[in-house]
C-alpha cells in the first residue's frame, strides 16, 4: 500500500478564553499555521492539493468554510482549495485521517491538515443555542429522542459516567489533574514544545506588543491543595472545573506527503502514518471511546499494546485518560 508521511508541523501555543489569542480572527489564527509549515517544509506553496482544517463550531468568524477562508487569509495562491470539516473533538485528527487517505490513494500528493478553534470568537454553544434561541430547532431529532428518551448529551455527564464505572476517585481525578499541569510546566521551561511552536504577535493589556509563545491553559502555579479546592460539577459527582477540559484558542497544522511528494521535495519525513481507525460508541458515555477504539486499531494494525513506545490520548476530562490507562 502507498505510504503517507508528515514532513512539518507547527502550531500555535495555546491561548485562555479572553486571554492573548482572543484578537485574532480564527481564519488569520490558522493562516499563520498554514504558512508556517509551508515555510518549514520547503514546499512551493502552489504545490499543496488541498487543506483541510478541523472545526467544531462552525458559525459566526468560523462559518462559510473557514478552511478556504484561512487559504485565503494565507499566502498560498487562490487555486489551493480548502475544506472544513466536523468530527467534534476529534476534527483535526480526522483532518489528518482525511489528509492521509487522499495521498494513500494517490489522488494527490501534498495536503495541509489541521484544525483551528476561537473559543472566545465563537463560543462552544453557539452553534447549538443561536439556532433554538430564533426558532430554528435542535440537533435532537424525534427519532434520536425515540432511541435515547430524556437524554441530554453531554462529556461532563459522560465523565462523571466513565469516573463511576471504572471507581476513579475525586482525589485521583486532582492528582491525576495536578500531575498533568506540573509535566506540561516542566516540558515548557525545558523547551521541548519551542520547535513545534510558530510565535504569535499579540497585544497586551497595556498597549505594548508581545509575541505568544507559552501555552496559557498550563497552569504554572498549580497546586494540589487549590486543585482539591474547585467545586464538584455535580453535587454528587467527582470531577471539577480543575479535572476538566478549557475553554481555548489555537490552530495547528502539519503537511502530509505521498511517497512521490516526499521523493520530489527531497526532505526526511517527520513520521510515517502507520494506520487510521475510527470508532463510534455510546453516546451518553461518549468520552470512553478511546479504549475500544485503541483495541480496534491495536487489532486492525496487527500489533499489541507493548510495541507502542509513546501514547497520547485524549486529556478532556481527567476520567478519560486514567480509565485508558
Amino acid at each position: 500500500m502507498p505510504e503517507a508521511y508528515i514532513i512539518a508541523a507547527a502550531r500555535t501555543a495555546g491561548g485562555r478564553k479572553g486571554g492573548k489569542l482572543a484578537a485574532w480572527h480564527p481564519a488569520d489564527l490558522a493562516a499563520k499555521v498554514i504558512d508556517a509549515v509551508v515555510a518549514r517544509s520547503g514546499a512551493s506553496p502552489d504545490a499543496i492539493d488541498d487543506v483541510i482544517l478541523g472545526c467544531v463550531v462552525q458559525i459566526g468568524q468560523q462559518a462559510m468554510n473557514v478552511a478556504r477562508n484561512a487559504v485565503l487569509a494565507s499566502g498560498l495562491p487562490e487555486s489551493v482549495p480548502g475544506t472544513t470539516i466536523d468530527r467534534q473533538c476529534g476534527s483535526s485528527q480526522q483532518a489528518l485521517h482525511f489528509a492521509a487517505q487522499a495521498v494513500m490513494s494517490g489522488a494527490m500528493d501534498v495536503v495541509i491538515a489541521g484544525g483551528v478553534e476561537s473559543m472566545s470568537r465563537v463560543p462552544i454553544t453557539l452553534s447549538v443555542a443561536l439556532p433554538a434561541q430564533n426558532g430554528y430547532g435542535v440537533y435532537k431529532s424525534p427519532r434520536m429522542e425515540e432511541r435515547y428518551p430524556g437524554v441530554e448529551f453531554s462529556q461532563f455527564s459522560g465523565a462523571e459516567a466513565m469516573a463511576r464505572k471504572y471507581d476513579l476517585s475525586r482525589d485521583e481525578l486532582d492528582t491525576y489533574t495536578y500531575e498533568s499541569h506540573r509535566k506540561a510546566r516542566e516540558a515548557t521551561q525545558a523547551g521541548w514544545f519551542d520547535d513545534e511552536i510558530v510565535p504569535v504577535d499579540v497585544e497586551l493589556s497595556d498597549g505594548t506588543t508581545a509575541s505568544h509563545t507559552v501555552d496559557e491553559g498550563i497552569r504554572f502555579d498549580a497546586s494540589l491543595e487549590a486543585i482539591r479546592a474547585v467545586k464538584l460539577l455535580q453535587p454528587d459527582g467527582r470531577v471539577t472545573a480543575a479535572s476538566s477540559s478549557q475553554v481555548s484558542d489555537g490552530a495547528s497544522a502539519c503537511m502530509v506527503v505521498s511517497e512521490r511528494g516526499l521523493a520530489a521535495l527531497g526532505v526526511k519525513p517527520l513520521a510515517r502514518i502507520h494506520h487510521l481507525s475510527v470508532l463510534g460508541h455510546d453516546p451518553v458515555i461518549m468520552l470512553e471511546a478511546p479504549i475500544p477504539a485503541t483495541e480496534r486499531a491495536l487489532r486492525k494494525a496487527g500489533l499489541t499494546i507493548d510495541e507502542i513506545d509513546l501514547f497520547e490520548v485524549n486529556e478532556a476530562l481527567a476520567p478519560v485518560p486514567l480509565a485508558w490507562l
